[in-house]
């Protein structure tokens, strides 16, 4: 039997960042990983492998429309599993990546199924056929999610697929429905419509990501629609039936939609079963997650859990920065700095949407008297350079004090632009205001000068 300091099961972001933690602050760690490889379910079934095949797919559309080539390459014939490869050498560089992580700072990484024999001990199921014993001190759990199936529904049947064996699909569906529309239903809406495959997105709610700014939704679902996404509200599924020429969404309204394939995307569970949890006193909730404090602490004192497992905000980002908070908790017994209360939202649609900080609705809720700055892509000489006119980048702020309260951003690179607005919020006093966009001068052309555009759109407006 192997002794370790602290024992963390599941190598996704939320696992590295407390292994990486530990380790800095001389503790003996091992990372128990259930795949061959490490990197979880982030870099083999979700974020790595997704975010390749919508890049895949958004030069390919881009190829197709692009007024030099459209009228000369004709359609391009490309299979959805030739897309999926330009995913696999990215996937290979970042598990190569991660294992030098791991080797470098003296971490074992044990690769096997974890279950809790009590809680400081855990039995390690391998493929070789032996168990592994290990007792640690503290462990912390790190396992993911996966998506949630509901039991009514058959995914041995190849035309149901979730967000994982969507990954597996051996050829290119000329209709797709996609039940739920979140995040993942709406990346993959945008990444099947782009190879102009026709997409039915069905959502349970009267609007699409409604914790959003309205006005970046509605954009949102402009856009979708134009590019031939149909779109349908309130409604929920009654049955699904699938014969040899495809398979039918029967709603309770009594709709029924018939595509190539159905893609299930409504709600995920936390990677919590068969691991004993319950025998030595963690609290589960019924989707199968992990209850946790403030700190990251289950209900046994010496077990924390991070990441997806956990519930929202569900984010890879997050989750990296919980495992980093409770490595800290674990080795000092304290923490000298709080994660940021204020996450940035990052959805890689067509165009990308990005925000953090306070919506419209919100601050209007709250009585705080705000203000916008706006700036249309379309205005600026970079996005007209690259032909990426569709967009804006809307500013939050408080009129009297100027302070930011909230930015979104809506188009090209609205992930990478999220960020400047992000650092100068997270400032205090008159360090976080807009006057730092005007007084700021930014290179020309680019994609960031629409801050400097929407702030003296803003200030105008106050005077």
């Amino acid at each position: 039997m192997r002794e370790y300091d602290v024992v963390v099961i599941g190598s996704g972001p939320g696992g590295e960042g407390a292994s990486m933690k530990l380790a800095k602050q001389g503790k003996r760690v091992a990372v128990v990983e259930m795949l061959d490889q490490v990197g979880g379910n982030c870099t083999h079934k979700g974020t790595i492998p997704s975010k390749a095949l919508r890049h895949a797919i958004q030069l390919l559309a881009d190829y197709r429309h692009h007024p030099l080539f459209e009228h000369t390459v004709g359609i391009m014939d490309v299979s959805w599993p030739q897309l999926l490869q330009t995913a696999d050498d990215v996937i290979s560089r970042q598990v190569s990546m991660r294992h030098r992580f791991y080797t470098r700072n003296r971490v074992d990484v044990i690769h096997g199924r974890a279950s809790f024999l009590d809680p400081h001990m855990i039995e390690i199921a391998r493929g070789t056929g032996n168990a592994l014993r290990i007792s640690a001190e503290h462990f912390v759990i790190a396992t993911g999610s996966r998506p949630y199936r509901p039991p009514q529904l058959d995914f041995n049947d190849p035309r149901i697929v979730d967000s994982d064996t969507v990954l597996q699909m051996t050829d290119t569906p000329r209709r797709v429905t996609i039940y739920g529309a979140g995040v993942i239903g709406c990346e993959y809406a945008s990444i099947f419509a782009n190879l102009d495959v026709k997409v039915n997105l069905i959502d349970t709610r009267d609007r699409l990501l409604s914790y959003l700014d309205d006005e970046i939704t509605d954009a949102l679902s402009y856009h979708l629609r134009d590019q031939g996404v149909v779109i349908v509200h309130n409604e929920s599924m009654h049955e699904v039936t699938s014969d040899a020429r495809g398979v039918v969404l029967k709603c309770k309204s009594g709709k029924e939609v018939k595509s190539d394939v159905l893609l299930w995307a409504n709600g995920r569970s936390g990677n919590t079963e068969d691991m004993g949890l319950e025998t030595i006193g963690v609290q589960i909730n019924q989707r199968g997650q992990i209850e946790v404090d403030e700190t990251f602490k289950t209900s046994v004192d010496n077990i924390y859990a991070i990441g997806d497992v956990i519930g929202p905000p569900a984010l890879a980002s997050a989750s990296y920065d919980q495992g980093r908070f409770a490595g800290q908790l674990i080795a000092v017994g304290n923490c000298d700095w709080d994660l940021l209360g204020e996450i940035p939202t990052g959805i890689y649609t067509s165009p990308e949407i990005s925000s953090v900080g306070r919506t419209e609705r919100e601050l209007t809720e709250q009585n705080i008297p705000y203000e916008v700055g706006r700036a249309d892509f379309k205005n600026l000489a970079r996005a007209q350079i690259a032909g990426r006119s569709v967009g804006m980048l809307k500013l939050l702020f408080h009129r009297e004090t100027l302070e930011l309260l909230g930015i979104h951003c809506f188009g090209e690179q609205a992930s990478e632009i999220v960020h400047i607005g992000q650092a100068i919020m997270s400032q205090r006093g008159e360090a976080n205001s807009i006057n730092y966009f005007i007084n700021t001068t930014f290179n020309y052309p680019t994609m960031a000068e629409a801050y400097r555009v929407a702030a003296l759109y803003g200030r105008n407006r106050i005077r």
